[in-house]
């Protein structure tokens, strides 16, 4: 079986473009630290708080072949009921996508967008919270792919439930 996977995409007037996926521009839409305890929640600790880490992923069209990615990213470190602190970011790329069958489309948008603009954005927490004056932040890759599918079945799962 042939891999049609790289092959040019016919543009709907005769000619056919090659795929690209291009980023065009890189930005923090939203940056936001607190540290509600501190200086006392800057002291030493016999073990490490607990950490809590949300990743959410939305995509908007600009025009026919620009869209917007935005990954939100949200970690809150607590010590028993203390809140050491919560840092939020929304980090949004425009990425300039042609030639790709649309069936493709999602998937760039929902796992390959997310998975360029992961490593700027991981910066961008470790060193929010290093500049809070705790350890940075590392956070680990994510499967943005893995996401996609689950977010895939739960929306699958909902309809299903609505038709019934």
């Amino acid at each position: 079986m042939a891999n049609n996977e790289n092959q040019p995409v016919g543009n709907g007037n005769g000619t056919s473009v090659q795929p690209t996926l291009n980023v065009l521009a890189q930005y923090v839409k939203d940056l936001s630290f607190e540290s509600p305890g501190a200086p006392n929640s800057l002291r030493g600790r016999d073990k490490a708080p607990g950490i809590n880490i949300n990743v959410n992923v939305n995509a908007n069209p600009l025009s026919e072949t620009e869209f917007d990615v935005n990954l939100t990213l949200s970690a809150k470190a607590a010590f028993d009921s203390d809140v050491l602190f919560n840092v939020e970011l929304v980090y949004g790329g425009v990425f300039k996508i042609e030639g790709f069958p649309q069936e493709h489309m999602l998937p760039l948008l929902f796992i390959e967008c997310p998975r360029l603009l992961f490593p700027f954005a991981r910066h961008i927490i470790a060193d929010a919270t290093r500049n809070g004056g705790f350890p940075p932040l590392m956070l680990d890759p994510i499967d943005f792919a893995q996401m996609f599918q689950q977010k895939i079945a739960e929306d699958q799962a909902a309809a299903k439930v609505q038709v019934s």
